[in-house]
Order: structure tokens, then sequence, then C-alpha cells
């Protein structure tokens, strides 16, 4: 256990408001159904109030929460807001701090013993990328040598042998995120590729992380549900490689790992220059330290080499059994990684050759059918046209292209449309359904979606099924050999967002089960 006073010491603003500061702290928590006896409460505010600020209403939900946590065991309670403070029982602990998620994680960290310091932490971030990058980075490091290597991300928290379901998007709280690289630490994982989405930098959800890289994909538009402008979101992805990177460097030897060939990777080069810490840069076509070139795209492979990884300048050529040309950015982020690492080539080679895709990530799904059926993750315009451009490159009959768009809680409207306009444009049918609607009319929502099919006069190629189960359906039932499938925007998810409910929905089993009912019914005729 450890004392209030000890969680606290690094929170330089915090201010007891009443109560023994010397009390033992079992635990602590930001969600009170958590809470256990002996614990703290850390009062944080709804992710969605980031750029609201506080309300009546808003707080009288967070003192019924503050008391829902008293009522199960908390002994303490953190909090930004003093009128949460003042409505609470003095019978516990009050501690006001200007910035309850930041004190959320220097405490966690405190509490965890800064497991960060311990291990190789590499982070990635960007709008695409950052799952392949990620297990990609991670495949190079069990090659290395590394004991365990653990992925954190979309998918979860996995190592070799251990997942930790996350129950949350892309990077954990810090609450959590700090709890799961203690006990990956314990396991004995000896590195950590991380995704770092701007969700997670903008509520502060790494703080205290030590990263020895971090990687820049891209930036293109996407989130501005959440971030509201192009700017909010760049400044968030900046957090990565200014507060977070000048704290790493105590530490670390920190690196920028960047893509020159992205306008934002360019002006990012600008800032690390400025901030005198170390960088690589990686590209296809801008001169950069780690440059591909001689790229090789063939059915479920991909193949180019670099001229400058050794010192003695000598090409080395790589392969990785993915699909695409964007996928060659991703594993030049991972080779930069390895370079900074000091990783030598053969062990580079050996990472990504072995290297899989990633659930739902450009996932071929194969039952026996004379036609190649994908599931990808592609949820937004420039995700949609990496993933339908490198299937183009690739089928020999047509592409078919099914997809649909979350409601405006979990995405922007404005990304519809240009959906749209990218779909019809480098597909020969698509299917418009339903994604995660949630609140929204799912009809209302593809018609945003027409809105750029109209724009490109491509109404003529364009289906509509709502429903998703019919949507796939149809689209194996029209496909014909050497055709190319795309279910693109669910991937990895089990659900489907309806209203405040979460309905199981498994795309890629729905995708196999409909496979085998139709080889089934084709085999009996």
């Amino acid at each position: 256990m450890h004392s209030l006073e000890q969680l606290l010491s690094p929170v330089s603003e915090a201010e007891i408001i009443s109560g023994n500061k010397g009390i033992q702290i079992t635990q602590i928590f930001d969600d009170s159904r958590e809470v256990i006896v002996g614990s703290a409460f850390i009062s944080i505010p709804l992710d969605g109030d980031i750029y609201e600020g506080f309300s009546d209403e808003k707080e009288t939900r967070m003192v019924a929460i503050a008391l829902d946590a008293i009522k199960r065991g908390a002994v303490a309670i953190i909090a930004e807001n003093k009128g949460v403070l003042l409505k609470i029982p003095d019978s516990v602990t009050k501690v006001f701090v200007p910035d309850a998620r930041r004190a959320s994680g220097l405490m966690a960290a405190e509490f965890y013993d800064h497991p960060s310091r311990k291990m190789v932490l590499i982070g990635a971030t960007g709008t695409n990328g950052k799952t392949t990058t990620a297990n990609l980075t991670a495949s190079i490091l069990r090659h290395a040598g590394f004991k365990s290597v653990g992925v954190i991300g979309t998918l979860g928290a996995t190592t070799e042998n251990m997942l930790i379901d996350i129950k949350e998007s892309t990077t954990p709280r810090s609450l959590v995120l700090q709890g799961i690289l203690s006990r990956f630490l314990e396991a004995g994982v000896e590195a950590v590729v991380m995704e770092v989405s701007s969700h997670g930098l903008a509520l502060q959800r790494v703080v205290e992380c030590a990263f020895d890289a971090a990687i820049f994909t891209n930036l293109t538009e996407d989130h501005l549900d959440f971030h509201k402008t192009m700017e909010g979101y760049w400044a968030a992805k900046m957090l990565l490689f200014s507060d977070i990177a000048k704290y790493s460097m105590q530490f670390k030897r920190f690196a920028a790992i960047i893509n020159t060939d992205d306008e934002y990777g360019r002006n990012l080069i600008k800032d690390v220059v400025e901030a005198s810490y170390e960088y690589i840069t990686y590209s296809v076509t801008e001169n950069s330290d780690i440059k591909a070139e001689d790229i090789k795209i063939s059915n479920r492979k991909i193949g180019f080499t670099i001229n400058k990884y050794c010192e003695d300048d000598s090409s080395v050529p790589f392969t990785a059994p993915l699909v695409g040309r964007f996928n060659v950015y991703n594993c030049l982020a991972a080779i930069s990684v390895g370079q900074h690492l000091k990783i030598p080539p053969s062990s580079l080679q050996d990472g990504l050759n072995c290297a899989k895709a990633p659930t739902g990530r450009m996932e071929f799904i194969d039952e026996g059918q004379s036609f190649n059926v994908i599931v990808d993750y592609a949820y937004n315009p420039d995700g949609l046209e990496k993933v339908l451009t490198a299937l183009k490159e690739l089928v020999t009959g047509r592409l078919i292209c099914v997809f649909g768009a979350s409601d405006h809680r979990y995405s922007d409207r404005l990304k519809r449309s240009s959906m749209g306009s990218v779909a019809v444009g480098l597909a020969d049918l698509v299917i418009l359904t339903s994604d995660n609607p949630g609140f929204e009319d799912p009809q209302g929502i593809v018609e945003d979606i027409l809105v750029g099919v109209r724009n490109m006069r491509k109404e003529s190629i364009t289906r509509v099924e709502i429903d998703r189960r019919e949507a796939i359906k149809l689209a194996l039932e029209m496909a014909e050999e050497g055709d190319t499938v795309l279910f693109a925007g669910k991937a990895q998810e089990e659900y489907q967002i309806l209203g405040e409910e979460k309905t199981a929905f498994d795309e890629r089993g729905i995708v196999r089960d409909t496979l085998r009912s139709l080889l089934k019914v084709e085999r009996t005729v």
C-alpha cells in the first residue's frame, strides 16, 4: 500500500481540503463501480467535457458518482471541481487538483512504481497505420532477442501468451494503462509497443510514460467530432513529441520516427529540430534516412530494398506477407525503430518476413470460394482510399466494397460524403449499409454518404442495404470468380451500436458463416 501523501507527491498543486494525507491507499480508481474498501477515487469529467467545461447538471452527476464511490469504500476523493468536494461528506479525505486527468496519470505511475522506465516502450500515433505498425514493430523486437514483447492498442493488450481485454478504444485510461504495464513487467515483458491515439493524448492517458521512440505515421481528417478542428487534432498528436518526449528524455534515449511523405510529418521535423532531440525519417518518395526503393507489390506480399541502413551503404532487401503499398510505410516505420535500437538487418528481415497482418487489417477470409474476401477496419476517407487503391492494383475481376459510417458521437459526420466519393471512385460496385448507427437514423447516415456518390455521378454502381447482415449476404451472392469483396469499417469489432446498446455482431464470423452457407448450396445444386 501507499500513503495518499506519497501518491500525491508528483502532483505539485494538490490541495488537501479536509482529512488526513497520511492515510493508506489500497488502490486508485476513476470508475466508482470498481471502487474497493480503502481506495482513492479520482473524479474525472466525461471525455466529451474536455472542451465544454462544467455545468450544474454535470456537477450534480459528478457528486452522485463520488457519493457512490464513498458508499463502496473510498477513503479519499480527488477532484478538479471544488463544488463537487464541498457537496460530499467530511468523513473522507478530500483533495483538490487543477487537472484531474493529469493527476490520475501522475498518481497511477507512482502507485505502480513507474513501469515504463523499466522496459523498452515504443509509441505509434497517426490517423492510419498504428495497429499494423505496432504489430510489425513487435515482431521485429521478438526476432531481435527481446524475451517477451507486449502490444497495447485497438486489439487489446497482448503478449505471446497473455491477452488483457481493455474494454476501451486504442489507448487505455492512465490508471488502466499503468496497471497493464505493471502486469507486463511482472510477467517478464521486456518491450512494449503501444498505439497512442489523439484521444489518449488529449485526455492525458500517457502522462508519466517514458518512451524510447515515438512513431508518426500520417495525419488526415478524422475525429473532428472530438477535436473540433484539424488544428486541435494536430495539437493533440504533437503532445507525444513535446510534453511526453520531454518527460521521456529524462530516462531514455528518445527518438521521433517520422513519415516525411506526409505533410504534417514534414512540419513535425521543424518542431523536433527546435526541441533538439534525435529523429529518424522514413519515406517512399522523399529523401529520408530510411527510404524504400524497388518496391514490388504482389498478391499477399510486398517487397522493397533499403540502401542506407548499413554503414557500408549496401542494400538490404525486405519482404512481408502483407497487401498494399501503404503497408510499405508501416514496415518502414518498424525498420526505423530497429535502427534507433541498433537492431541488425537480419533480425529486421526475419521480423517482417514472419509478421502477420493484425486481426481485421487487410485480413483475407478463405472458405474455398472462387473470389477474394477481405475484412479491413478502414473507417475514414483516407483509410478507405488506401485499402481500395491497394486492392485495385491486384484485382482481376470486379472490386466490390461494402461499408457504412458510425453516428456523430463516434465519428465526424463531414467525412461521410468523402467516403462515398472515394468508394465509387475506386470500386466497381458499392453497397452502402449500417456501421454503428447509435441514435441516428441509419437511412440518414446513408443519405450523407450518398451526397459524395451523387457528386461523382456514380449512383448506377451503388446499392443500399441498411441491414448489414443482409448487405454481407448480398455482396457475397453477387461476387463472381476473380472478383474481390471488401467489407470495411468494422473488422475486429464484435458488436453493433444501436441506441445505447451494443448488439452482438461479429462481422468476420458472419462473413465466414455466409460463405460456408452459399458454398454448401452451390455444391448441392
